[in-house]
């Protein structure tokens, strides 16, 4: 009866070590795709700016915009 009481002991504790890790290792993930969505978000910002941008200076431009070529 004892060997078994010594096996289950080192089984949970088996399983408290790997449940130590589990957490650890879903926290860790937690946070590179927390500080990814903000990155992301901030690329998002940066590219409609850009693209607000890219519109204002093709509205200022001098010239025809969006006129075909005369050869067309």
């Amino acid at each position: 009866m004892t060997n078994e009481i010594k096996t289950l002991a080192e089984r949970i504790d088996t399983l408290e070590t790997r449940l130590a890790y589990q957490d650890d290792t879903i926290e860790t993930l937690s946070q590179t795709i927390t500080a990814q969505w903000k990155q992301i978000d901030g690329l998002t910002r940066q590219l409609a700016q850009l693209r607000e941008r890219l519109q204002e200076a093709e509205a200022s431009a001098p010239g025809p915009s969006n006129e075909r070529p005369p050869h067309y």
